[in-house]
């Protein structure tokens, strides 16, 4: 897999009937090894091991419906009331951060209406804090901690 801008750890990849499966801790259970999904858990251990996010309160492949449409947001992270604060959107690596994928993450918003949207593609990450009064998203420098995401 392709080198990212995220800390390595003991990721837990093995082969399953002829295809390369990683564990998955927040769905608990192995998951095809994707480009993208290489990325997902690189960045979830980042959150909870470096950024103080507890992992109880992020889960991964939340679907969503609108009318007859399913959606599926990557990454959701919850407050400590099982709100949601922040949508995590991931690409493979060698897929850009575009506009196009804002407004991916954006539409997904509409529904859970969070403080915080993230995209990375594990070599550019990108975080903003929703301006609901303005309707923008302002860029933040770094990406918080979770602490910093629970003062509003």
């Amino acid at each position: 897999m392709v080198d990212l801008t995220l800390p390595s750890f003991g990721i837990r990849i093995m082969e399953r009937g002829g295809k390369r499966v990683v564990f998955d801790p927040l769905r608990r259970r192995y998951v095809s090894l994707t480009p993208e999904e290489w990325v997902r858990q690189h960045f979830v251990n980042y959150l909870t091991a470096h950024l103080g996010y507890p992992m109880a309160l992020l889960a991964n492949e939340v679907e969503l419906q609108v009318g007859q449409k399913r959606l599926r947001c990557d990454t959701v992270v919850y407050g400590k009331q099982a709100e949601p604060l922040m949508i995590v959107e991931y690409k493979a690596p060698h897929i850009p951060v575009t506009q196009k994928v804002f407004d991916q993450v954006s539409a997904y918003n509409l529904l859970l209406h969070v403080d915080y949207l993230l995209v990375s593609n594990g070599v550019e990450h990108y975080c903003c804090k929703m301006d609901y009064d303005n309707q923008k998203y302002l860029f933040l420098e770094s990406i918080p901690t979770y602490e910093n995401i629970l003062q509003k």
